[in-house]
Order: C-alpha cells, then sequence, then structure tokens
C-alpha cells in the first residue's frame, strides 16, 4: 500500500491537474511532498521501532496513513492535497523501516534472504501495480478514489497487524534531534531548488534567496549532518559503522538509482499515452502490464535465487535491464508508433524489476546483527526514499526542460491538450511532445545504469562463504 501510492498518482496525473486547476509543476508536488515526507523521518523512524517495538510504531503509522488517505480523496484544492499527502507520508515513514526490521530480527542470515527476497518483490511488484490500479479507478470513479482505496485495505491490514505481528523486544535509544533537523533542512532545500528551479528560471526565488544558493545551502547542511553524525560520542543518528560492510554500502547506493528510476519511470510515459495517443487511464496503465505480470512471476524464482547466487550477478542483470528498457522506450515513443511497440521494452522492465529489488535488499541486511536491524532498516529505506524524491524532482526538470527545447510556446510545463485522453494535438506538436517526454527518459536510464556499475561491488555475504 506505502509502494503503491508512491507511484499511483502518475496515472492519474491529467486528471488530478484537470480537476483541480493545477499545472505540472503543482501536480509533481503531489508526489514530491509525500515522498519528501516519507523519506526525511525515515532515519528516526526505524529506531522508534527498536525503542518501542516495531508492531506498535507500525500500527500508529497504519492509522495514520490511513485516516490521510482519506482527507486527500475529500480535499478540492491542489494545496490541500499537497498538505494530505504530507500527512499521509509521514504515516509511511513510520510504516515502512518496521517491515524490514521484522523480518531482520526474526529470521538468522541462512533463511532470511527467501524472506527478504518475498519482501523485495512484493515492493518490486507493488510499485508497478499502482499505475494500473490508478488507471481502473480514474476511469470508473474518478481520481479522488485513488486514495478512497487505501481506507479499506487500511482497516484490514491494521486487524491482520493487530493479530499476525508478533510483540519483539525493544531497546532504549537515544535520539539525535538535532541531526533529524539538519537532515531535514538539507533535504528540503535540495528537492525544493531541484523541483522549482526551472519555475524561477534559475534565478531568484525571494530578496536574497536564489535557487543556486538555496542548492549550496542543502549540499552544505548534508555535509554538516555527515560530519556530525561522525563526531557524535553518543548514539548517532546514522550509526556510519553501518557503512563498514562492502554489501550494505553497495546496497544503499544502488537502492538509491533503482528509487530513482522507477519513481521518474511513469510520470512521461502515463503523460504521452493519454495527451499524444488519446488512451484513458486504464488504457495507458495496461501498457505497463507486461511488466507487472512478469514481475510477479519472476520473483519466486528470483527469491530461491538469493541464497545461493552471487548477488552483483542477480542485481548487476536486473539494474542493467531496467537501463536497456529506458532507452528502448526512448528510441519507440513516437506520435504514431504502434502500441504493441510499447509492450515489448515494457516486458523487459518486468525482468528488471524481478531480479533487482530483492538482491539489493537481501545484501543490504545479510551481515547485519539483529541489535542493528532499525538502524540498518531506516537507511536503507532513507536512502531508497531519497532517490525516489530526487528522481520525481529531476523527472519534472528534465520533461519541463525538454518540453521547452521541442515545444518553446508550452515552456511553462502545460500539456498542449484538452485534457487526460485527448489526443488532439496537431501532428507536429504531438511529434515534438513524443519526442520531449521520450529524451526524459534518458535521465533515469543513466541513473540506473550506474547503479548497475555499482551493483558489481557486492560481495558474497557472510554465510554463503566457505
Amino acid at each position: 500500500m506505502i509502494l503503491v501510492d508512491s507511484t499511483i498518482v502518475t496515472v492519474a496525473m491529467p486528471a488530478l491537474m484537470s480537476g483541480l486547476h493545477a499545472d505540472i509543476g503543482q501536480a509533481v508536488w503531489v508526489t514530491s511532498a509525500y515522498l519528501l515526507a516519507y523519506a526525511v523521518p525515515l532515519l528516526i523512524t526505524g529506531r522508534l521501532g527498536d525503542r518501542f517495538g516495531p508492531k506498535r510504531v507500525y500500527l500508529v503509522g497504519l492509522t495514520i496513513f490511513t485516516l490521510a488517505s482519506l482527507w486527500c480523496g475529500l480535499t478540492t484544492t491542489i494545496t490541500a492535497l499537497i498538505v494530505a499527502r504530507v500527512v499521509q507520508g509521514l504515516g509511511a515513514a513510520l510504516m515502512s523501516p518496521q517491515t524490514m526490521s521484522v523480518i531482520t530480527r526474526l529470521f538468522p542470515p541462512q533463511t532470511r534472504g527467501q524472506a527478504m527476497g518475498l519482501w523485495g518483490a512484493v515492493a518490486g511488484v507493488a510499485t508497478l501495480v499502482g499505475p494500473i490500479l490508478g488507471g481502473v479507478l480514474v476511469d470508473s470513479l474518478g481520481w479522488e478514489w485513488i486514495f478512497f482505496v487505501n481506507v479499506p485495505v487500511g482497516v484490514l491490514a491494521l486487524v491482520l497487524a493487530v493479530r499476525l505481528v508478533p510483540h519483539l523486544d525493544t531497546h532504549p535509544h537515544r535520539f539525535d534531534w538535532f541531526g533529524v533537523a539538519l537532515s531535514a533542512v538539507g533535504l528540503f532545500c535540495i528537492v525544493f531548488a531541484i523541483e522549482e528551479g526551472h519555475s524561477y528560471d534559475w534565478g531568484t526565488i525571494s530578496g536574497p534567496v536564489t535557487v543556486w544558493r538555496l542548492l549550496i545551502l542543502g549540499v552544505l547542511v548534508m555535509a554538516g549532518f555527515v560530519v556530525w553524525q561522525w563526531r557524535q560520542r553518543g548514539e548517532p543518528l546514522v550509526p556510519l559503522r553501518l557503512f563498514r560492510d562492502r554489501n550494505f554500502s553497495v546496497a544503499n547506493v544502488a537502492i538509491t538509482t533503482v528509487g530513482f528510476a522507477v519513481t521518474a519511470t511513469m510520470f512521461p510515459i502515463m503523460i504521452w499515452a493519454q495527451s499524444v495517443r488519446g488512451l484513458s487511464p486504464t488504457g495507458a496503465a495496461l501498457l505497463m502490464a507486461p511488466m507487472a505480470v512478469i514481475s510477479g512471476g519472476l520473483a519466486p524464482v528470483v527469491g530461491r535465487l538469493v541464497g545461493r547466487a552471487h548477488p552483483r550477478l542477480l542485481a548487476g542483470f536486473g539494474l542493467g535491464c531496467y537501463a536497456v528498457s529506458l532507452v528502448w522506450l526512448r528510441g519507440v515513443l513516437h506520435a504514431d508508433t504502434a502500441l504493441w511497440e510499447i509492450l515489448l521494452p515494457a516486458a523487459l522492465l518486468g525482468v528488471a524489476n524481478g531480479f533487482m529489488w530483492a538482491p539489493i535488499s537481501t545484501s543490504a541486511t545479510a551481515n547485519l546483527e539483529r541489535h542493528q536491524a532499525g538502524a540498518g532498516s531506516g537507511v536503507y529505506n532513507t536512502t531508497r526514499q531519497i532517490g525516489s524524491v530526487l528522481g520525481s524532482a529531476a523527472i519534472a526538470l528534465a520533461m519541463q526542460d525538454r518540453l521547452a527545447a521541442h515545444l518553446p510556446g508550452h515552456a511553462g510545463g502545460a500539456a498542449p491538450t484538452a485534457g487526460p485522453g485527448g489526443g488532439h494535438m496537431p501532428a507536429a506538436v504531438a511529434q515534438a511532445f513524443s519526442d520531449a517526454m521520450g529524451d526524459s527518459l534518458l535521465v533515469p536510464a543513466v541513473v540506473i545504469a550506474v547503479g548497475a556499475l555499482v551493483a558489481l561491488g557486492f560481495e558474497r555475504p557472510r554465510h554463503q562463504r566457505g
């Protein structure tokens, strides 16, 4: 449910923009606000699970998430929706680290691979189901129902968690509130600068505050955060000793590129399918059906391989396939492309997702001791979400930039069509719009290609050696 909400909004964007009278720059904040509110607290919410018990923290987060979902569906302005998405993101931040922490603490390293493989497979499938589910809901009930659907799911999850999730031992922790403040300020400055830079023509935001100054400030604050963590005599928010384990370090870099690419991929494809080809939200989402089907089918196979095969082979193959599929999509994204030509690279995306999630998540935690579960899962989920936030911001910037280059009259980012499923563009405009959307896909392609190279640095987990 958490990960579906990271992607379900993409297919509803044209309908949401039309219903709330928002442009692309405003609408992207519906996703970015959620991802940012999700990412920033993760470092401390993992520790909260260790301190108060993962089950208790999970139930609190689930309650907040479910109520905020109801709020999202009831909003009537883009501003109110963004605020509600912030609260929803905070609920997700409380929940997410507890799932990985419980697995790490319940299963010994010898059997943790299969359990974490299933966890990773669910994450991969969920991010693909989002657009398809979103399309069906938008077409049949309206964009509000992409949020209302969380309410019955959340209530069911609450009942099942109360009955089935075990109570685990708690551990006392001191919380690094200054570190929390530094990470929050630094991340906000960086993401806001990237997200809104084009809107301000990379110039002045207000008075002496410029986009570049805000970006530099964010980088400096994050550098200060790392130094603060290194100098901490007590209990740092991010125990840097975790990064002494090579697999943990490699997994965090790799999952950052995955979060970036997965978040950035759907946005231009869904807008192209609806604005250029005139597909309904459901029709647009079904273009990605091969991806979801193949990924789900491969999940149990890869889960069994995770405990035996070298993680660099599995993760490197998956990440490499993802990069190739995006370049392939760029090559076929034209105004007159036959829709079956989109299904082929979408199928390769399914292969990529089937292979990359499980080995990366398993390698991240394979060598961790149980008392490090909360800190490790908090850091891992944070890096993934930072990647997602940056992917959301970067794809919005790339789309606006390429639209400005190919269609100067639409530099502000508004799609030159009447609304979702329009497809009434003149041929020349449709081709230029297609080129802009295709060009933007090269951004996540390059990022995840870097992730594929990084994944080659994985070592065999300790329990596989000897």
